[in-house]
Protein backbone atom coordinates (compact mmCIF):
# COMPACT_ATOMS: atom_id res chain seq x y z
CA UNK A 1 0.00 0.00 0.00
CA UNK A 2 3.21 2.26 0.02
CA UNK A 3 3.08 2.62 -4.05
CA UNK A 4 -0.85 4.20 -3.70
CA UNK A 5 -0.26 6.19 -0.44
CA UNK A 6 2.99 8.13 -1.76
CA UNK A 7 0.47 8.69 -5.17
CA UNK A 8 -2.28 10.20 -2.96
CA UNK A 9 0.82 12.36 -0.74
CA UNK A 10 1.99 13.69 -3.85
CA UNK A 11 -1.77 14.76 -5.09
CA UNK A 12 -2.50 16.07 -1.86
CA UNK A 13 1.09 18.17 -1.47
CA UNK A 14 0.73 19.49 -5.20
CA UNK A 15 -2.85 20.59 -5.01
CA UNK A 16 -1.73 22.20 -1.42
CA UNK A 17 0.69 23.87 -3.52
CA UNK A 18 -1.35 25.01 -6.22
CA UNK A 19 -3.69 26.49 -3.26
CA UNK A 20 -1.03 28.35 -1.75
CA UNK A 21 -0.36 30.27 -5.00
CA UNK A 22 -3.97 30.62 -5.88
CA UNK A 23 -4.93 32.64 -3.17
CA UNK A 24 -1.65 34.81 -3.12
CA UNK A 25 -2.33 35.61 -6.29
CA UNK A 26 -6.38 36.05 -6.62
CA UNK A 27 -7.29 36.27 -3.26
CA UNK A 28 -10.40 34.82 -3.65
CA UNK A 29 -11.72 32.20 -1.30
CA UNK A 30 -14.45 30.08 -2.99
CA UNK A 31 -11.47 28.58 -5.43
CA UNK A 32 -9.24 28.53 -2.77
CA UNK A 33 -11.29 26.48 -0.24
CA UNK A 34 -12.27 23.97 -3.67
CA UNK A 35 -8.03 23.50 -3.85
CA UNK A 36 -8.56 23.01 0.16
CA UNK A 37 -10.97 20.30 -0.32
CA UNK A 38 -9.00 18.97 -2.85
CA UNK A 39 -5.95 18.93 -0.98
CA UNK A 40 -7.83 17.52 1.45
CA UNK A 41 -9.03 14.64 -0.98
CA UNK A 42 -5.57 13.66 -1.25
CA UNK A 43 -4.08 13.90 1.95
CA UNK A 44 -7.06 11.92 3.57
CA UNK A 45 -6.85 8.63 1.86
CA UNK A 46 -3.27 8.83 1.09
CA UNK A 47 -2.58 9.29 5.24
CA UNK A 48 -4.43 6.41 6.01
CA UNK A 49 -3.40 3.95 3.49
CA UNK A 50 0.32 5.59 4.84
CA UNK A 51 -0.56 4.89 8.53
CA UNK A 52 -1.81 1.21 7.38
CA UNK A 53 1.21 0.63 5.17
CA UNK A 54 3.42 1.06 8.05
CA UNK A 55 1.48 -2.01 10.80
CA UNK A 56 0.50 -4.58 8.19
CA UNK A 57 2.88 -6.85 6.38
CA UNK A 58 4.12 -6.12 3.23
CA UNK A 59 2.44 -7.37 -0.01
CA UNK A 60 4.10 -8.78 -2.78
CA UNK A 61 3.48 -5.05 -4.64
CA UNK A 62 5.60 -3.50 -2.40
CA UNK A 63 8.86 -5.31 -2.49
CA UNK A 64 11.44 -4.78 -5.44
CA UNK A 65 12.63 -7.85 -5.74
CA UNK A 66 9.04 -9.74 -5.58
CA UNK A 67 8.70 -12.17 -8.00
CA UNK A 68 5.56 -12.88 -9.74
CA UNK A 69 5.20 -16.23 -7.92
CA UNK A 70 4.97 -14.46 -4.67
CA UNK A 71 1.50 -13.16 -5.48
CA UNK A 72 0.12 -16.31 -6.68
CA UNK A 73 -3.05 -17.87 -4.59
CA UNK A 74 -6.05 -17.03 -4.14
CA UNK A 75 -7.23 -13.43 -5.08
CA UNK A 76 -10.36 -13.26 -3.14
CA UNK A 77 -13.58 -13.64 -2.99
CA UNK A 78 -16.19 -11.54 -5.07
CA UNK A 79 -19.70 -11.13 -4.26
CA UNK A 80 -21.68 -12.52 -7.16
CA UNK A 81 -24.16 -9.81 -8.96
CA UNK A 82 -27.13 -8.57 -7.96
CA UNK A 83 -29.72 -5.80 -8.10
CA UNK A 84 -29.55 -4.50 -4.88
CA UNK A 85 -27.01 -1.33 -5.29
CA UNK A 86 -28.81 -0.33 -8.29
CA UNK A 87 -32.29 -0.39 -6.13
CA UNK A 88 -30.31 2.00 -3.22
CA UNK A 89 -28.83 4.15 -5.93
CA UNK A 90 -32.15 4.51 -6.56
CA UNK A 91 -33.15 5.32 -3.62
CA UNK A 92 -30.31 7.61 -2.46
CA UNK A 93 -31.25 9.29 -5.71
CA UNK A 94 -34.63 9.89 -5.07
CA UNK A 95 -33.83 11.29 -1.67
CA UNK A 96 -31.59 13.57 -3.10
CA UNK A 97 -33.96 14.94 -5.80
CA UNK A 98 -36.44 15.64 -2.95
CA UNK A 99 -34.18 18.34 -2.05
CA UNK A 100 -34.74 20.25 -5.59
CA UNK A 101 -38.35 18.89 -6.34
CA UNK A 102 -40.07 18.57 -3.24
CA UNK A 103 -40.60 16.76 0.04
CA UNK A 104 -42.68 14.39 -1.87
CA UNK A 105 -40.02 11.84 -3.28
CA UNK A 106 -37.74 11.10 -0.30
CA UNK A 107 -40.49 8.70 1.39
CA UNK A 108 -40.15 6.92 -1.95
CA UNK A 109 -36.49 6.77 -1.65
CA UNK A 110 -36.18 5.92 2.23
CA UNK A 111 -38.64 2.76 1.41
CA UNK A 112 -35.73 1.85 -1.54
CA UNK A 113 -33.14 2.17 0.18
CA UNK A 114 -34.75 0.34 3.04
CA UNK A 115 -35.65 -2.59 0.45
CA UNK A 116 -32.31 -2.61 -0.54
CA UNK A 117 -30.77 -2.90 2.67
CA UNK A 118 -32.84 -5.47 3.82
CA UNK A 119 -32.41 -7.12 0.69
CA UNK A 120 -28.92 -7.36 0.64
CA UNK A 121 -28.84 -8.67 4.39
CA UNK A 122 -30.98 -11.43 3.30
CA UNK A 123 -28.92 -12.05 0.03
CA UNK A 124 -25.56 -12.55 2.17
CA UNK A 125 -27.32 -14.84 4.70
CA UNK A 126 -28.45 -17.31 1.79
CA UNK A 127 -25.52 -17.30 -0.11
CA UNK A 128 -26.95 -16.83 -3.09
CA UNK A 129 -29.53 -14.37 -5.41
CA UNK A 130 -32.61 -13.50 -3.96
Amino acid sequence: MKVEAYVLLFVGAFFGCVCAMYWFLSYEPSGTFMLLGTMLLGFFPGGYYFWWSRRMKPRPEDDPRAEPADGAGVVAAFPSTSVWPFVLGLGAASVALSLVFGFWTAPVGFVLAFAAVLGVIRESRRGGTV
